[in-house]
């Protein structure tokens, strides 16, 4: 990107002085160039102070960023959605939008040659400013975990085990000590060649990993496989687990899986402050180059809230983070005895929601459904908590402060759970703006509680990139009519409520442009769907600029953040990123381009942390 220089004297344009009758020449031209050298120091004076408040690559303390030629290139998503040629940045803060020529009369203060001192960054030909773009939903440690065993590229379960088998090798130390218990995070059977459930037997197979203690994640955090050591040291196991599902084989023996609350019954080390520091540092670092500024982390645990608080302390963090507290319903009530955070200043981390799972996965059969699953007619899904306990506790949480949030996949689930706000917030004395309460998916809803949501004002918490991950196998599962109401993102908004976009990373992608891609699109990246180039129920599609928003402006919203971030007005944190393409124009850049935009830069608080400007 280039730069508009602070423009220096032409000591050959400089006016000639006569000399009066009766001085000498020499005297006159002395005093003369003096003036003028006087001035010119002073002027370079002036550019070193320039100079010095610009760290070498980076922005100095106020600066504007224009759009190339007068163009309005920069989305603020201020409440008219207005676009503009430039912002000014103070500092962390946006204290300026508008033209160039008005911010220039605005903040721009002349040297004493005249000329403008406020510097001005320019973007690339072809590229917009949007506001630093919210995941609304994910799971950052998790993500971090996730890549160091590549399990999600495995397209056959033997292939899974062959790629933690090489984890181990690569690791000297692992490899020695085999009391290390392996974890791994992303296997997904669903994508196999063979859909069927792993087993122990599987794990003991490969030379590496055979008598290790071996836990592995499924991608949608909803079941974990383990080796045949680890089943022994956590031995025994009930018969059954409420809302979970030991799976067994036909002599009733645990096969190595374990799904929904029934995981809790495999220990899981701790891991030690080097390995949460990598995990984060992964995830933070691929957040920021794909332009997220902001994340909302799904389901903090103690160990994982502690860490983040450690690292507050020794600094700002490197993105802005907001929490939600998992909620335990094996424990007493917290809600009144804990301080929600809110986050002040220049502090990035709040947490201030709690995480409640109502029931499991769609891909993995736990959600819970009203009738019997098309594809499994044995059962409807489990509820992972019951209604008397939500009942219970979500007004208490309400009442002391806390945001609630709850993950709810299937439509009994998301009934259930609207069933207990609806309950809480008419018993409630405050606004619902106040408490803001949230569905965490929103997957699967019937028509009468998609109208009941909107009426209620509870935020709905939706994956785009889950609906062209799973409308590929959605159908068999549901039948053709009960899809119809899966990812129904059109009928949710128009029913009256918010929608804000995550991706449940590392369920998914954590590129927020592939969900944009794919709430406006509804095809898979190489343009394909169940009901062809059209998209899967194109229909149900959001506008680009309700994508937008449910990144930005929304996403701040469902934070208790909208004064703070989510747009590109003066007074608000200038977080914004550069893109290199258009997204926002439908004809310079129609669906099949969307996914080919760069992050040319992603910047926080004024100060690039990814790119260039």
């Amino acid at each position: 990107m280039s730069t508009s220089k602070v423009e220096q004297p032409n000591v050959s344009s400089m006016p000639v002085t006569r000399t009066p009758v009766g001085k000498s020449a020499t005297a006159t031209a002395t005093r003369s160039w003096s003036y003028y050298y006087r001035k010119l120091a002073v002027a370079v004076v002036l550019f070193s102070v320039v100079a010095y408040h610009t760290p070498r690559g980076g922005l100095p303390e106020t600066y504007a960023l224009c759009s190339r030629d007068g163009g309005k290139k920069i989305y603020t998503v201020d409440v008219e959605n207005t676009r503009v040629e430039c912002l000014v940045v103070r500092g962390s803060v946006i204290v300026g939008s508008g033209d160039l020529e008005t911010l220039k009369d605005e903040f721009g203060t002349r040297d004493i040659f005249g000329t403008q001192m406020l510097e001005v960054r320019y973007t690339p030909e072809g590229s917009i400013v949007i506001p630093g773009m919210s995941d609304s939903h994910c799971h950052i440690l998790e993500y971090g975990a996730s890549r160091q065993i590549p399990m999600a590229e495995a397209k056959t379960v033997k292939e899974t085990v062959v790629s933690v088998g090489e984890y181990i090798a690569a690791l000297p130390d692992l490899q020695r000590d085999g009391s290390r218990i392996v974890q791994g995070w992303g296997w997904d059977h669903a994508s196999w060649d063979v859909e069927k459930w792993p087993t122990w037997e599987d794990l003991e197979a490969h030379p590496e990993i055979a008598g290790r203690q071996v836990i592995l994640q499924s991608r949608d955090g909803h079941a974990i496989w383990v080796s045949k050591r680890t089943l022994e040291v956590n031995a025994p196991y009930p018969d059954a687990v409420d809302g979970g599902v030991i799976f067994r084989d036909e002599q009733g023996n645990p096969t190595g899986v374990f799904m929904d609350s029934a995981q809790d019954l495999i220990a899981r080390p701790t891991l030690a402050e080097d390995d949460l520091e990598r995990q984060f540092r992964t995830t933070v670092e691929e957040a920021r180059k794909v332009g997220l500024t902001s994340l909302h982390d799904a389901g903090f645990n103690p160990d994982s809230l502690a860490f983040f608080k450690r690292q507050a302390k020794k600094g700002p963090l490197p993105i802005r983070i907001y929490g939600m507290t998992f909620f335990d319903e094996s424990g007493p009530y917290w809600g009144d005895r804990i301080s929600p955070l809110t986050a002040q200043g220049d502090e990035r981390l709040s947490a201030r929601s709690v995480k409640i799972f109502a029931d499991g996965a769609l891909r993995t059969g736990g959600a819970a459904l009203y009738e019997p699953y098309a594809d499994n007619p044995s059962t409807r899904g489990a509820m992972r908590i019951s209604a008397e306990v939500l009942n219970a506790v979500i007004p208490k949480f309400l009442r002391d402060g806390w945001q609630v949030n709850v993950h709810a996949i299937g439509d009994r689930a998301n009934g259930i759970v609207l069933d207990a706000f609806e309950t809480a917030l008419k018993g409630s004395n405050t606004n619902v703006s106040a408490l803001r309460p949230r569905l965490e998916h929103a997957q699967i809803m019937t028509r009468a509680d998609m109208e009941r949501l909107g009426k209620l004002g509870v935020i709905a918490s939706v994956q785009p990139t889950h609906a062209i991950s799973d409308m590929w196998f959605s159908q068999d599962r549901l039948g053709p009519e009960r899809v119809k109401g899966l990812y129904a993102f059109r009928s949710i908004i128009d029913s009256g409520a918010r929608i804000t976009l995550g991706s449940d990373f590392p369920v998914e992608e954590i590129n927020p442009l592939k969900g944009f891609y794919a709430a406006i699109s509804r095809l898979a990246v190489d343009g394909t769907s169940p009901h062809g180039s059209g998209g899967w129920f194109p229909e149900q599609r959001l506008t680009r600029l309700e994508a937008l928003r449910g990144m930005t402006i929304d996403a701040a919203y469902a934070s208790f953040s909208e004064d703070t971030l989510g747009s590109l007005e003066r007074g608000k944190r200038a977080d914004y990123v550069v893109l290199s393409k258009d997204i926002m124009d439908s004809v310079e850049v129609p669906f099949g381009e969307v996914m080919e935009t760069k992050v040319l830069a992603t910047v926080i608080d004024g100060k690039v942390v990814f790119g260039e400007i």
